[in-house]
């Protein structure tokens, strides 16, 4: 809260207007009163970035943690909760068109296992993290299929290697680049004409593939499918269904 306050008061220094709206992202139904409070308030998104997210966490990235509604942490805050953010958000964003939705994904990207989404077999938070990016790409692509011919543009982007943020000191791994690279690389799709079109992956700046397994029409279905069922109880009326 005060770090967000913090950006809120530079904002309105420099003559623009914020407001701060938190939640706990390990949880679904937070996830779905932040969307909500954010749609009635503004009936209009020119944009959604959905950055947040749960690294490896410290070595030997052993612990594994359940969030609120008994999912592992990291598939929950780094795939479940954009998902179901993105997806309340839809209305808004389609009445703000055209409008953006940039996924801050990793180039660590591991296939998941439909079978074992909890990992509840071999765990390590690492091999958490690589999936929960590897489904977030995925569903990028599905949305942005979903989505063509309307006007919203969905694109996912690795922003920068091991920036120096709390999440990589948390892993004991030296930084190997700044936030300010990484904000670039965002800008880049959230503003820049790269991100005018959809179903696009970056490394950076530069428009690259993403994991292969992403494309698989049959694995994004079946994906598909799962968190549908998953996130059922949180996408309960036609208003937020984004169809």
């Amino acid at each position: 809260a005060e770090r967000a306050t913090a950006v809120v008061e530079r904002i309105t220094g420099s003559g623009g207007s914020a407001e701060v709206c938190l939640a706990d992202l390990g949880s679904l139904a937070r996830v779905r009163e932040l969307a909500d409070r954010v749609s009635s308030g503004h009936g209009a998104i020119g944009l959604l970035v959905n950055n947040a997210g749960v690294g490896a966490g410290r070595p030997p990235y052993r612990r594994r943690r359940l969030s609120e509604d008994g999912h592992e942490l990291r598939f929950a805050v780094n795939y479940l909760a954009p998902v179901l953010l993105t997806r309340r958000l839809l209305p808004a964003l389609e009445a703000g068109a055209p409008a953006r939705v940039v996924n801050v994904g990793s180039v660590g990207q591991a296939p998941v296992d439909l079978a074992d989404l909890g990992l509840e077999r071999h765990y390590s938070g690492a091999q958490a993290y690589f999936r929960s990016k590897f489904a977030l790409a995925a569903f990028t692509f599905s949305l942005a299929e979903e989505l063509a011919g309307r006007p919203v543009a969905v694109t996912c982007l690795h922003p920068a290697s091991m920036m120096n943020t709390p999440m990589v000191r948390e892993s004991m791994m030296p930084p190997m680049s700044t936030v300010a690279a990484g904000a670039r690389a965002v800008m880049n799709l959230a503003t820049g004409p790269a991100g005018a079109a959809g179903g696009r992956y970056f490394d950076g700046t530069d428009e690259t593939r993403a994991h292969e397994g992403t494309y698989d029409p049959m694995l994004r279905d079946r994906l598909r499918a799962v968190t549908a069922e998953l996130l059922a109880p949180f996408l309960d009326d036609t208003r937020a269904s984004g169809r």
